[in-house]
């Protein structure tokens, strides 16, 4: 209780903060304004100009992904309540465990050498890699998992801005590995982490609403007795333990079994649980080609899938030099399934073709107004339902300009 106790008390208040801030206007800060201004001339970039003195609104339209990660350290207080205040109607909070098997938000099990001070802290010595200095020979490397320290020890941590320097030949050189177009000005003081249940008390504080991604694990499952059933299962009974109703919940997986077995075994909250699509993986996979859809978009539906959520580049093509839905997006629009894409300013400048993000449309990804072009085809033509975005603001400037929900 003594190393739990301090933590307890900056949470509790940076929530009474939070719950304070949830009731004031949305902030949407100079971002959405300079992308604008990127934007080649036409009837998009007027009618987001035309909404510039609109009074904005919080938008479901608009998912904060691990919060607002441009800037901040993800998956810490700090970070959702940057993304709640840019009107994001939905967070996330990526779901793994700890040794005692206690829900935490990590976006994966064994990221905590990159995205805390877990390597400058006593706790480095129970990471399942130690740090190892970059070399002639070898890249610096390291990995440290939720899964080897208890939740007393995890609540000991901070968040930092996810990176790592590979050419580090210290500890403090791999911590310092942020890329430019980011930054570690919020990072500074170092961002407080959450177990899931304290993550759910968070966003319903600040307005929001839900969507856990149970991640894969780094270990073998069953974990100490920990199956996956009894994972995925837990994740949803802290949801009703603390009285939420399942509508306002989006439970995620990459895992194809996990969504069945919510829709099998918690169907209230399996209505609305979200397939995120990895095939991309896959060699024989053609977001162009829905012969190399397996399952297809009718299967998935009929399987109780009514959420799908790839990657907004399996989501677009170029056609006659314009962006345009993909063969992907059509045919799950055709099979009514209900599309999220992921994930918006998280590619950092665009004037290369944007990266793996873009990688469908690079051909014509050669400024930053882009991300408005791309957003509008997603939103209007391929019909998706919600976007993640590294930096809510940009969403959420669209949506109420177009009058989404």
């Amino acid at each position: 209780m003594a190393i739990c106790r301090p933590f307890i008390l900056s949470l509790a208040a940076l929530m009474l903060s939070a719950a304070a801030a949830s009731a004031a206007e949305v902030e949407i800060g100079p971002r959405p304004y300079f992308l604008i201004e990127q934007m080649k001339e036409g009837a998009l970039k007027s009618r987001l100009q035309s909404c510039a003195d609109r009074p904005m609104q919080r938008k479901l339209f608009s998912i904060g992904h691990r919060g607002a990660p441009l800037m901040f350290p993800e998956h810490t207080v700090e970070s959702n309540r940057a993304a709640a205040r840019m009107g994001a109607g939905i967070l996330e909070c990526d779901v793994t465990f700890t040794k005692d098997k206690v829900l935490v938000c990590r976006h994966a099990q064994n990221d905590l050498h990159t995205t805390t001070n877990i390597l400058k802290s006593p706790l480095a010595e129970k990471c399942t890699t130690p740090f190892r200095a970059a070399t002639a020979d070898a890249t610096a490397s390291a990995e440290c998992r939720t899964s080897d320290i208890t939740l007393a020890e995890f609540r000991t941590l901070k968040g930092k801005m996810d990176a790592a320097n590979k050419k580090g030949t210290s500890v403090d050189e791999y911590m310092d590995g942020t890329v430019g177009w980011r930054t570690d000005l919020y990072a500074a003081a170092h961002g407080t982490l959450m177990t899931h249940a304290e993550s759910i008390a968070l966003f319903r504080s600040l307005g929001a609403k839900f969507t856990p991604e149970l991640k894969s694990p780094a270990v073998d499952m069953p974990f100490n007795g920990f199956t996956q059933e009894d994972y995925a299962q837990k994740m949803i009974d802290e949801y009703k333990a603390a009285g939420v109703p399942p509508s306002d919940v989006w439970a995620q997986s990459f895992n194809l079994d996990d969504v069945l077995y919510w829709i099998k075994n918690e169907p209230a909250f399996g209505k609305q649980a979200v397939y995120l699509d990895g095939r991309y993986s896959e060699k024989t996979f053609d977001p162009m080609k829905p012969e190399t859809f397996k399952p297809g978009m009718e299967e998935l539906k009929s399987m109780g899938v009514n959420y799908i959520a790839p990657p907004m580049w399996m989501l677009l093509t170029v056609e006659n030099g314009k962006i345009a839905p993909s063969a992907y997006a059509r045919e799950a629009k055709a099979a009514d399934l209900k599309i999220i894409a992921w994930t918006l300013e998280r590619s950092g400048p665009l004037k290369d073709g944007g990266g793996w993000y873009y990688q469908s449309i690079k051909d014509v990804t050669d400024h930053d107004g882009v991300t408005f072009e791309a957003l509008d085809v997603l939103a209007m033509q391929a019909g998706v339902v919600g976007v993640f975005s590294d930096w809510p603001a940009t969403v959420t400037y669209y949506a109420n300009c177009m009058g989404l929900n």
